[in-house]
């Protein structure tokens, strides 16, 4: 099993406590993985569809960063529209994806998300990920 980490590096600080909880999860579990970044949130839907696309070699994908409101719309519609994309390629696309992009109003509410010692977005939806790559298996889908 391989899965491919998509981290938007924004917030750097925040970025690298995810992906730490991300790799704890593969790692116990002896998955293969790589790393590939991105500017922002909003590019990690089409930079999966291109990993997807260029090469198969992937059972399935976590995508994790952070969004924090800030004074105008554009928050909104970097959360719906990479929350659609996402979506649409584990429907449409029939990928198995951990949606880990952090949604917050504020610095305090990511880190709350983020902490290695305590809850870690990162690792739960490595292991929805994991989870969502069974049920491939389970039901017969190929990647």
């Amino acid at each position: 099993m391989k899965v491919l980490i998509v981290e938007a590096r924004f917030y750097d600080d925040i970025a690298d406590e995810l992906v730490k909880g991300s790799i704890g999860v593969l790692e116990a579990a002896g998955v293969k993985y790589d790393r590939i970044s991105v500017p922002g949130a909003f590019e990690i839907p089409a930079a999966i569809r291109f990993a997807a696309d260029g090469n198969d070699q992937y059972d399935g994908y976590v995508a994790l960063g952070c969004v924090i409101r800030g004074e105008t719309s554009h928050y909104d519609y970097v959360c719906i529209e990479s929350a659609r994309a996402l979506q649409d390629l584990a429907i449409k696309d029939r990928l198995a994806i951990g949606y880990g992009i952090l949604t917050v109003e504020n610095r305090d509410q990511a880190w709350a998300r983020c902490s290695v010692d305590k809850y870690n977005k990162g690792a739960a939806v490595t292991e929805a990920a994991l989870r969502m790559i069974d049920l491939k298996t389970q039901y017969g889908i190929e990647k």
